[in-house]
């Protein structure tokens, strides 16, 4: 069985069309449509609760690839001399391990995810990668504001330089990332056991969506193309129509990666690979767009928009559509890889938890309780499926919704739930936080409770 392996980088769950079917979007937010990731899905089993277990891009491919934990010992760094990634395990195993990927911190210096691949192949130009030194060709004043400061005005620089000559959609990184993929599976096709991960950094920001993939901007916008954002609450930077320009820029990208995706899903079939390969779809992480008043991924932004991805399974020959409620977290995706592919004695030594039985249709549940959040931050999340708590920093009263009844996370029920609060805060130890002393749920109102439910 060879095996696929296609991560989408800050791909919210709700962008997905076949995740926000029958569901009201966010006012202000219109969700793209993913004709091509639905048709996929509609052979897959789909997961409604996968979760990153710590953030952001380099820690989840730590724990995607080693099924290890991050969040409560390592930060953004390499891999580790003692680390056992999935390329190691499968080389040895007899497996030929590609990695094709635009996601430049890969090849950043000092970095090593590469390490055990038979072959890896580079896409450079994304986002600040210092590929392009000529000067812009561009006007950046087309691309900016006034509340741009420098550091901002030369990151946006940085990548109008490297995409400059950028004419046509053939130019632009998934496409680039589908065709590098698409040749190393052809070339490889004749091995028994191949492995292959494509890694596309879209819809990372900056979104500078091709031309015809921007249809979801107002077509009456006059201001600048506002391609990347910045943190801080949006209205102090952007206006009402240059924030829902940016978030129709956001859809536009996801959508060009989708309208690549077909033809990557048309060349594994072409190839074979269908019949005989697990595949996986996943993304890293959501993203924010001003949901909660900021753009951009940060340890304050513990909600829906970041967190729910779309991940998604095709087992060989197909067994969906399957939709389930089972809590998944990236920890358990390389357990649970290991043993569809009948390796599931590498695995005792991992953080993670195998889901088998969910794709097999033999449950429905896997985790009962997650925690996330960022390793350097103090904010955490912990959540089941019906409660998220959102431990916040002290001097800040914590945060706790219902998500049944409020996917969208606007009423902050802590003080009149603060036993469900508690609940979740008494899961998981200070070792999993970065801040030490008594872990303590702060409630609006200035009420202070130790996870034991003592009142201090």
């Amino acid at each position: 069985m060879n095996l696929i392996v296609i991560v989408l980088d800050s791909f919210r769950q709700d962008h997905v069309s076949t995740y926000h079917k029958g569901i009201a979007p966010f006012e202000g937010i219109q969700p793209c449509r993913t004709p091509n990731i639905d048709r996929f899905a509609d052979e897959c089993i789909v997961f409604e609760n996968a979760y990153p277990e710590a953030l952001p891009t380099i820690p989840i491919r730590c724990q995607l690839m080693t099924g290890q934990r991050t969040l409560p010992y390592r930060p953004w760094q390499p891999l580790t001399a003692e680390d056992v990634p999935i390329a190691q395990i499968l080389s040895q195993e007899g497996y030929v391990c590609g990695l094709i990927s635009d996601t430049y911190h890969y090849r950043a210096p000092g970095m090593n995810y590469h390490r055990h691949f038979h072959s890896y192949r580079w896409i450079r130009g994304q986002e600040y990668d210092p590929y392009v030194s000529a000067p812009i060709e561009r006007d950046l004043n087309d691309y900016v504001n006034e509340n741009f400061p420098e550091e901002w005005r030369d990151r946006i620089g940085q990548f109008l330089a490297n995409t400059d000559r950028f004419t046509e959609p053939e130019d632009w990184f998934p496409h680039k990332v589908v065709d590098e993929a698409i040749e190393w599976l052809e070339d490889n096709r004749s091995h028994d056991k191949t492995f292959l991960w494509i890694d596309c950094f879209d819809p990372h920001e900056p979104w500078d969506p091709p031309e015809g993939f921007d249809t979801y901007t107002d077509a009456d916008y006059d201001g600048p193309r506002l391609i990347m954002p910045m943190g801080g609450m949006a209205s102090s930077w952007a206006s009402d129509a240059e924030i829902r320009h940016i978030r129709g820029l956001y859809a536009g990208e996801a959508g060009f990666v989708d309208d690549c995706l077909s033809r990557l899903f048309d060349g594994l079939k072409d190839l074979g690979y269908y019949d005989d390969s697990l595949i996986l779809l996943l993304a890293d992480h959501g993203h924010p767009l001003g949901d909660h008043g900021k753009f951009l991924k940060g340890a304050d932004r513990m909600y829906n928009e970041l967190l729910k991805i779309p991940f998604m399974v095709r087992l060989p020959e197909g067994e969906g559509p399957r939709r389930t409620d089972a809590i998944v977290q990236f920890q358990d995706v390389l357990p649970t890889v290991l043993e569809v592919l009948g390796l599931g004695n590498n695995t005792s030594s991992m953080h993670g938890e195998s889901f088998l039985s969910v794709l097999k249709g033999n449950s429905d549940s896997h985790r009962d309780v997650i925690i996330t959040g960022y390793h350097e931050g103090a904010d955490r999340c912990i959540r089941d499926a019906t409660w998220s708590y959102i431990q916040r920093p002290e001097g800040e009263p914590d945060e706790l919704y219902n998500l049944i009844e409020d996917s969208r996370e606007r009423n902050n029920l802590i003080d009149q739930h603060s036993a469900e609060a508690l609940r979740l805060a008494s899961r998981f130890g200070n070792y999993f936080r970065r801040r030490g002393g008594a872990t303590i749920v702060k409630g609006i109102q200035g009420k202070y409770e130790l996870a034991s439910g003592r009142v201090e």
